[in-house]
């Protein structure tokens, strides 16, 4: 397993969160082939680190349920 110094991490949230306080997901930006995803509500917490392409294909699957 690949490990990834998040420590300078930009963290910004996704653009699928909830604007109302709940359902905050963060993700960072910058990290050559992957994506770091966290909950915005425990910023100390466990952070998941997907594959670039699994982000990707995740967006598109979960994107339109989003909207409904």
């Amino acid at each position: 397993m690949r490990e990834y110094d998040l420590s300078d991490a930009r963290w910004r949230k996704s653009s699928y969160s909830n604007g109302e306080g709940g359902s905050c997901v963060e993700v960072a930006d910058g990290v050559p082939g992957a994506v770091p995803v966290r909950d915005s509500k425990v910023t100390g917490g466990p952070v998941v680190v997907v594959g670039s392409a699994a982000w990707t294909e995740f967006l598109r699957t979960v994107g339109p349920l989003a909207s409904r």
